[in-house]
């Protein structure tokens, strides 16, 4: 079994480096990934209310027989339940479908900035960990400009900022800026939805190192100190995503793999998304 590392947020807490996310999956893919995941020695897993399968991952929490404290649970709230009531009503009716009474980590989903609430969503989750019901609280897709206006009018900063990131599309500004502000980048579509797999190469260094190329994506994600959440619903490949701790990409490996960053997205614009 995998031993995962964890890495220590910025409000004291501790979330490990590695996990599994569900988007996509029904209730009962979800359930059965998550079971095969927490067997293979994860403990992370990040679902959404916008994903339709939180029942399915508390279901899939339950049956692995691991006790919920070792297991580390994110949700978000989509865009339509921004704003400070309905943010709060939005997390009690996740952890009804989740049956559970928190979650380690609550994230606003996109800024959507348009809709001039994601500052009062954000008191919200200040509140609502406060509560106890989020163990700590962050923000997902939000740029620079959003990070620090949530700080100047909350004095509070998000634990983590999850966005789309993978050698494609490196997001180096974003990346730069949240760890200027202590706040942790967690990659989601860390492996470009399947699509930077085919990268000649990613091919070329997975044969020299002997291993998978969603195994040197993923390990490239882990030495740039990215929290990483590749999603799967195949147990052969949930288990070998795991299998990164083990080796290390050599510097010119690093560097040629920077080389790769297109500046190309393949899921939503924040700027025009929400």
């Amino acid at each position: 079994m995998t031993e995962i590392p964890v890495i220590e947020m910025n409000d004291g807490h501790r979330i490990p480096q590695l996990g599994l996310g569900v988007w996509q999956d029904n209730d009962d893919e979800a359930s059965a990934a998550v079971q095969c995941a927490l067997a293979a020695g994860y403990r992370l897993v990040d679902t959404a209310s916008a994903y339709q399968n939180e029942a399915g991952v508390g279901a899939g929490v339950r049956a692995s027989g691991i006790d919920r404290a070792e297991v580390f649970v994110t949700t978000k709230i989509w865009n339509a339940d921004q704003g400070h009531q309905a943010a709060k009503d939005a997390l009690h009716a996740s952890l009804d479908r989740l049956k559970m009474d928190y979650v380690d980590l609550l994230l606003i989903h996109w800024p959507a900035p348009w809709r001039e609430l994601y500052v009062d969503t954000w008191r919200a989750l200040i509140e609502l960990r406060q509560q106890g019901l989020a163990r700590s609280i962050g923000v997902s897709n939000f740029r620079p400009a959003e990070l620090q206006r949530l700080y100047a009018e909350t004095h509070q900063l998000p634990a983590v900022n999850q966005i789309e990131l993978h050698p494609w599309l490196q997001q180096g500004e974003l990346r730069t800026a949240n760890a200027a502000l202590g706040v942790r980048t967690q990659a989601w579509s860390p492996l470009g939805q399947g699509k930077v797999l085919l990268d000649p190469q990613i091919a070329d260094l997975a044969a020299k190192y002997g291993r998978e190329p969603a195994q040197i994506i993923l390990r490239w994600h882990v030495q740039n100190g990215v929290l990483v959440i590749p999603k799967s619903s195949n147990p052969e490949r949930i288990r070998a995503n795991a299998q990164v701790f083990d080796f290390t990409l050599d510097e010119d490996d690093m560097a040629a793999l920077a080389e790769l960053d297109r500046g190309e997205r393949i899921g939503p614009d924040p700027d025009h998304f929400g």
